[in-house]
């Protein structure tokens, strides 16, 4: 499932237009053959990708109850380097899981225990990350509040600065003179000055 993930997203789209296709008013126009097709490929497709269809990308990490039983998926994870976190017991290889719980896979109490706590500690990481991201967001709204502030006085400095500027005295330049006209001396740019006949 994991290394064609991409063709069990299209059936999953498939699945959700079923979805909506029996919410829609053009279902009850068609003939109660194509409407009985209709539910049951809806109904294969929901007992098979049910469960994966809030899945929008490949998973972080993959928690496995029996790698015995479930070793295709042990070797897809390993296929696509996710990190696999598996129930292991007596009668298991736990070199092929990355973080193995020695545990009895077989005992429904331990596994209920086990996945209990697997719960509460995703819960828990989940409220922290979610807490980072909110530090994260005031403390980047501070910094642009902050540099806001620092760039308008740097505005007003500089506006200041220029008035300063202004007040002192400038040499006077010579109104509508161009230079090499009039009664100048010196040469031009293009050789020596030419004198009229």
């Amino acid at each position: 499932m994991l290394t064609n993930f991409a063709t069990q997203r299209k059936s999953v789209k498939k699945m959700t237009g079923f979805e909506k296709f029996m919410k829609d008013e053009s279902f009850n126009n068609i003939s109660k053959k194509e409407k009985l097709t209709v539910s049951r490929q809806k109904a294969k497709m929901e007992k098979f990708l049910g469960s994966i269809a809030d899945l929008t990308r490949l998973p972080a990490a993959l928690f496995i109850v029996d790698i015995m039983k479930e070793h295709i998926a042990v070797a897809e994870a390993q296929k696509l380097g996710i990190p696999t976190i598996a129930i292991c017991d007596t009668n298991t290889d736990p070199s092929e899981i990355d973080f193995p719980i020695p545990a009895n896979d077989d005992a429904s109490k331990s596994v209920e225990v086990i996945i209990a706590e697997m719960i509460k500690a995703i819960e828990e990481g989940m409220g922290e990350r979610k807490m980072d991201k909110e530090a994260d967001r005031e403390r980047e709204a501070a910094a642009e509040e902050e540099s806001g502030e620092r760039g308008e006085g740097e505005k007003s400095y500089a506006v200041a600065g220029e008035e300063e500027e202004g007040d002192a005295p400038t040499a006077a330049k010579p109104a509508n003179k161009k230079p090499g006209a009039g009664g100048g001396t010196r040469a031009r740019k293009g050789g020596p000055k030419k004198s009229a006949e």
